[in-house]
């Protein structure tokens, strides 16, 4: 019996050392995957400085989608992440748009950014009361779309007829709001946006009571945009309404500030002597009635303000030191008020006799 037993041992350490190098096989065949696996679902491809935008378009496989992400750094291995969100159930179910992505993102992290339809979008405000122009250069130093590719939109013949605008630029039907933009969006969409946004709240705001007032909608809003460069306060625009409807009535000229300089520069709240004398279509100091289109893109309280305007006399008004004006009936009022108001600031006395007004933009 004793001289069986090692025999016994030696064949029992043959199997455990078979044991233990299939073992190991099957670590290395099978564990390290594991193992690389959850690192990689557990930690991210960087630090997070590598900061990348994807735009993921419509049609876009997993696959795809993985493959860019890699390209790109954010992920280690496509492989890995299409293994990930297969096992997530989430093939189907990723949405279509541009994402801001950096390596700093565990993959669960960026999954659920697709799986949301989280896009990246830059928010841009259109001030009320701003030209085009204007527009155009905060587009450009917010690097969103460039100055002349935008103005080149606004001015483009064949857009202004498909989107029914009988005029030489969309002035005037640039929707003031905030707005939602992608990087993809070009100067031709962000026009268009902004004239839909303009279309769907003019229609369901004032459509029907313009056509009351028996005013075309491009005299409103010529008129509602002079309001609005005008008005500091908004209280004050249905007064500043009242002024220019007055004087249109009595057939005056409407000598408004800011249409002196409109296309030359933007209004900052005064005019010289040299400004009021240019020779220019829109300068009310030298034509009568309204501009032949609008100076800015009004918003719809100066809007309100034109088909609403309160019930005056009043043909002046001069801006006071603290932003609101001083109205006046008779010539005689409106210059005891420039002598009050304006004394202090210089103005040219040849200017004194004209309708001083006040607003930036």
């Amino acid at each position: 019996m004793k001289r069986l037993s090692l025999p016994v041992k030696l064949q029992l350490s043959k199997k455990s050392a078979k044991i233990a190098v299939i073992a190991v096989v099957l670590t290395l065949v099978f564990g390290i995957p594991f193992i690389r696996y959850g690192i990689f679902v557990k930690f991210s491809a960087g630090s997070g400085e590598n900061r990348v935008i994807l735009d993921v378009k419509e049609g876009f496989t997993l696959t795809k989608i993985a493959l860019e992400l890699e390209k790109l750094r954010v992920i280690s291995s496509e492989e890995l992440f299409v293994v990930y969100a297969k096992f997530q159930g989430s093939e189907g179910n990723i949405k279509a748009g541009p994402y801001l992505f950096d390596d700093g993102m565990t993959p669960p992290v960026i999954l659920r950014k697709l799986l949301a339809g989280d896009v990246y979008v830059r928010r841009f405000a259109v001030p009320e009361g701003y030209s085009m122009y204007q527009i155009a250069e905060l587009l450009e130093r917010r690097g969103i779309v460039g100055r002349e590719k935008f103005l080149e939109q606004c001015t483009d013949p064949s857009l202004l007829a498909e989107l029914g605008i009988n005029a030489s630029s969309v002035e005037g039907y640039l929707y003031p709001c905030t707005y939602d933009i992608n990087p993809a969006t070009t100067a031709e969409a962000l026009v268009r946006e902004m004239v839909f946004q303009f279309r769907k709240h003019y229609l369901r705001n004032f459509e029907a009571k313009v056509k009351a007032l028996g005013m075309s909608s491009r005299e409103v809003l010529t008129l509602a945009s002079m309001v609005e460069k005008e008005a500091v306060e908004s209280c004050e625009r249905p007064m500043i309404a009242s002024v220019f409807l007055n004087r249109l009535r009595r057939n005056m000229p409407l000598q408004s500030d800011p249409t002196a300089v409109y296309k030359v520069r933007a209004f900052a709240g005064r005019v010289s002597k040299k400004d009021i004398m240019l020779d220019s279509p829109y300068n009310t100091y030298r034509i009568k009635g309204l501009p032949p289109g609008p100076i800015g893109n009004p918003g719809p309280d100066a809007i309100e303000a034109v088909l609403n305007p309160a019930r005056t006399n009043y043909l002046y008004f001069v801006a006071k030191m603290d932003g609101t004006h001083c109205f006046s009936v008779t010539l005689d009022e409106h210059n005891r008020a420039v002598e009050r108001f304006l004394k202090s600031r210089h103005v040219p006395i040849e200017a004194r006799d004209l309708l001083p007004s006040r607003k930036s933009g």
